[in-house]
């Protein structure tokens, strides 16, 4: 798989993910000499090369051939917050399929402190090159895990002990009034759509973030940071 971007491909290259990097005539010696020192294989080829070979001319010249990648799994999320002694913090997503939005969300939820983000097999973006590259390396810290049913993903959570919460523009519970602490899902829904009616029925409790201006709705990757940040709040971490 072709990664692009400075931020996503310098993370590749830690994780030790790259067979080859391709940059652009004019990257700054500095940046270069950082991508030597891994001791990867390095090419450098004119801009518009990169251009095509991305299909994009958002890659900030840098390209790299990396590993496909993985999902992970449920268990290895569930894993990661045992193994950190944390109450789990999971983003489930319901039919999230713009690969910006997904790719902002699991870097929201890597920053804010989440465990994992899961998403539905067949209602989500894959894990792509754009996904990484707006996720800005964010995928290579984060488990990234699908389920084939996400409302039984929710029942089984719930058996657990884990408080799921769904977001939703025109619930009555501002999240602000929540009390966050202790295990915790958020869900949000695809922009326009929002929320299946099943997935809906197995939260909780729906809520809302207040908003003040004549556009009634956020981003739904806005929303999803701004849950997170109240949640990490009330964990006593922001």
């Amino acid at each position: 798989m072709l990664l692009y971007g400075r931020n996503p491909v310098l993370e590749a290259l830690r994780d030790g993910r790259v067979s080859e990097v391709l940059l652009a005539r004019g990257v700054e010696e500095a940046f270069v000499r950082e991508v030597k020192e891994t001791g990867v294989r390095v090419r450098f080829a004119a801009r518009i090369e990169l251009d095509q070979l991305a299909g994009t001319t958002q890659h900030q010249g840098i390209l790299a051939e990396v590993e496909d990648l993985a999902w992970a799994s449920v268990e290895d999320i569930l894993d990661r917050a045992q193994h950190r002694g944390e109450d789990l913090l999971i983003v489930l997503l319901d039919g999230i399929t713009d690969p910006r939005n997904f790719g902002a969300i699991i870097r929201s939820a890597e920053v804010l402190g989440a465990h994992g983000v899961a998403v539905e097999e067949r209602r989500s973006a894959p894990l792509s090159p754009v996904v990484a590259k707006t996720a800005a390396g964010a995928t290579s810290y984060l488990p990234v895990a699908q389920t084939k049913n996400l409302p039984r993903l929710i029942d089984r959570l719930k058996e657990g002990g884990v408080w799921v919460y769904g977001a939703a523009g025109e619930a009555a519970q501002d999240v602000g009034r929540l009390d966050l602490r202790g295990p915790v899902a958020l869900v949000i829904g695809a922009e326009g759509e929002g929320l299946r009616r099943l997935v809906r029925e197995k939260c909780d409790a729906l809520v809302r973030i207040p908003t003040r201006g004549q556009v009634q709705s956020l981003n739904a990757s806005v929303a999803a940071g701004i849950l997170l940040y109240e949640a990490m709040r009330a964990r006593g971490e922001g």
